[in-house]
């Protein structure tokens, strides 16, 4: 019997077991996929917004700008990059300057600090590739840019550390009520458990976790307390134990992503003036040195429909241009998309269902979901006490996630790890320039990779220039080895996404 259950391993499922992990609470997290992050949480524009956006006196008002002021320490923490590089919505006529001052009264409203508005020539000053014709911008200095996937990921794997489970390929597929307790069911009568990596590791900050290491196969759960953090399948996930109370639309935003050669044409997150439609195509430096181009969006019927179209992607070339008529598609590396989930509560959703004590949902997350994860954990650690579970504080949490890429480390420390491990001394991934040692470490940490996008995800063996052209084949032996499977039994990405299936000669 667990005291909680967290359905969804995404970003903010993330956040909130990393949260209630500082207690000396029973958690598992939950996942219909075979790895983390692989939702949303994957397929985003990666920014830490200031808080100007939302509606005042809203749950994603107080949130983000709660949320980003946590930010710095705990990427810090988890050994996740954060960057505050500022963002700025630019004005091209009389009409949009008077909503970017309107935006800036918000932003004050919610406790957005150091808002700026700006002339065209401050503006140019400041990010000399944008339009000429842009008349001025509101200023945010305050808004960053981190590694979504990582630090999804990282979150994690440090409530793992701190003893909680997590079982993936467990997708929720039905929920019963008994007396004082919740019984969940996997879908198709099992899901996998992780806890700590099996493996030895080879790397930095391995043998950190503290929790059991959990392989065997799961039909059921039970659990004190759950939570709904299931993403664009929320409502369904909420129907399953209590009366309907809301519905998720599915909204797919379709990207562009350019070579790193691209990756300093702007400084500053560059978005024009919002619309009642969102706040549209943005041009953003990654917190890695790329280039992103979107989204465009529209609504799709299935919340898993990540494709790509070209009517939306020709709207989100169109849209960038808008704002840097510099910016080219010629250095695209990939294009993706990604669905957030659009509630027609139009808020957040964080709260107790109706009738089903103990049941607590946290849906409706899209934008700025990203930026809120982290107030929104401690917003569920409320609720969670106020069902009645005692949040005691454990003596030996431990906040750190030890994490770094060899060519991340001094010479220094990069030599003696090679002599100490000579897998540091073999470059896989060249675009990355990412090494045997930086992937075997990936797959041996807590809940660790088992694709080969399991490792993009956490050493970014593969993200580079070439798409994993070039190492792919590597990574899937590595990780054959690793795990002790033959080749055709490592996916690509979801259970059923083969890359091999035996030899032709």
């Amino acid at each position: 019997m667990y005291d909680v259950a967290i359905i969804g391993a995404g970003v903010i499922g993330g956040a909130i077991a990393r949260e209630l992990s500082r207690y000396a609470l029973s958690i598992v997290i939950l996942e219909k996929e075979n790895d983390i992050s692989a939702g949303a949480s994957k397929a985003n524009s990666g920014i830490v917004h200031a808080g100007y956006d939302p509606e005042e006196n809203t749950l994603m008002a107080a949130l983000n700008v709660q949320g980003n002021r946590m930010y710095d320490k705990m990427c810090e923490e988890l050994s996740v990059p954060f960057q505050r590089n500022g963002s700025l919505v630019l004005a091209f006529d009389g009409a949009q300057l008077s909503r970017i001052a309107a935006l800036k009264r918000r932003g004050d409203n919610n406790g957005v600090p150091g808002l700026e508005l700006l002339s065209g020539e401050e503006l140019r000053a400041l990010e000399p590739a944008v339009s000429p014709d842009a008349k001025g911008a509101l200023y945010a200095k305050t808004a960053g840019i981190t590694d979504p996937m990582l630090l999804t990921v990282s979150m994690i794997e440090n409530a793992v550390m701190n003893g909680a489970d997590c079982f993936l390929n467990f997708e929720v597929a039905a929920i019963k009520k008994e007396d004082g307790y919740y019984r969940l069911f996997a879908a198709g009568g099992q899901g996998q458990g992780q806890g700590l990596g099996q493996g030895q590791g080879m790397g930095l900050g391995l043998g950190q976790g503290q929790g059991q290491s959990q392989s065997q196969s799961q039909s059921q759960v039970e659990t004190k307390c759950v939570v709904n953090a299931a993403g664009v399948f929320s409502d369904k996930v909420h129907d399953m134990a209590a009366q309907p109370a809301y519905r998720i639309t599915p909204r797919r935003g379709q990207y562009f992503l350019l070579d790193k050669e691209d990756g300093d044409l702007v400084r500053s997150t560059l978005f024009p003036c919002p619309t009642e439609a969102g706040k549209g195509v943005l041009v953003a430096p990654s917190v890695h040195g790329n280039l992103l181009l979107g989204p465009a969006s529209d609504s799709v019927l299935d919340g898993d429909d990540t494709g790509t179209t070209d009517e939306a992607l020709a709207s989100a070339r169109a849209g960038a241009r808008l704002l840097v008529p510099k910016a080219s598609t010629r250095n695209t590396i990939r294009t993706f998309a990604g669905v957030r989930a659009e509630a027609d509560a139009g808020d957040f959703i964080i709260k107790e269902a109706d009738g089903s004590p103990g049941f607590i949902d946290v849906a409706g997350i899209k934008s700025p979901g990203l930026s809120a994860a982290p107030a929104i954990a401690l917003r569920v650690a409320s609720l969670i006490e106020e069902t009645g579970l005692a949040l005691e504080r454990k003596e030996d949490f431990d906040p750190i996630v030890r994490r770094m890429l060899l060519k991340d480390m001094p010479e220094e420390c990069q030599a003696a790890l090679i002599a100490e491990n000579p897998l540091y001394g073999r470059v896989v991934c060249r675009c990355e320039t990412i090494t045997e040692g930086d992937i075997v470490d990936s797959i041996n940490r807590p809940v660790g990779a088992t694709t080969l996008d399991a490792v993009k995800r956490r050493c970014r063996a593969g993200m580079g220039r070439c798409q994993g052209g070039f190492c792919g084949p590597k990574v899937q032996q590595i990780l054959a080895r690793e795990l002790n499977k033959p080749l055709p039994e490592i996916m690509l990405e979801g259970k059923a996404s083969y890359i091999l299936t035996g030899r032709t000669k």
